[in-house]
């Protein structure tokens, strides 16, 4: 497994420690607790949550004050945005982007006060993500997908946005 540090304090980019693949298919060790530990890691994840989307797809951006996020895609390709919203946080308002992958098998780890959204890049993505506690909309912030205070850079110009993501719940 290796970890690596992003732009941004606290975020991390993770590279599993077992990625196999054969003339069988494929096999991945998406999350080893004693591994993640091992490189100060040391995260109780209480809930995990997938997502499936078609092409052109964004969802996001989201987060909360309390939680950590370890986000993978299990099918597909997507283009994650990861966002500090924490206004007492030199970083604030920087963002990065990565393309997460079946193929690349990569994750991000999000702390709390970031937000995360992703657009589909492939005809069809599942999303998954481990939470450090679990969903609760009320506590979410919903940072705008085109917000110009974040000037976030996306792949694609026309996206599929739900109506919260609009800014319209």
């Amino acid at each position: 497994m290796q970890v690596s540090d992003t732009t941004l304090d606290g975020v991390k980019l993770v590279t599993p420690h077992t990625n196999h693949e054969d003339y069988r298919g494929t096999y991945v060790e998406l999350y080893n607790r004693e591994r993640f530990r091992q490189h100060g890691i040391d995260l109780e994840f209480v809930e995990d949550d997938i997502s499936t989307s078609t092409h052109h797809v964004l969802r996001g951006v989201h987060g909360d004050g309390k939680t950590w996020k370890l986000v993978s895609c299990l099918v597909g390709r997507f283009y994650l945005i990861v966002a500090n919203n924490d206004p007492a946080h030199p970083q604030y308002r920087k963002w990065q982007g990565f393309t997460l992958s079946e193929g690349n098998r990569q994750q991000v780890l999000i702390p709390p006060k970031f937000g995360n959204g992703h657009v589909v890049m492939s005809d069809f993505a599942v999303f998954h993500y481990k939470q450090s506690s679990a969903y609760d909309r009320p506590s979410q912030f919903t940072l705008l997908w085109d917000d110009p205070a974040f000037n976030f850079w996306w792949p694609v110009r026309d996206p599929i946005i739900s109506r919260r993501d609009l800014g319209l719940e």
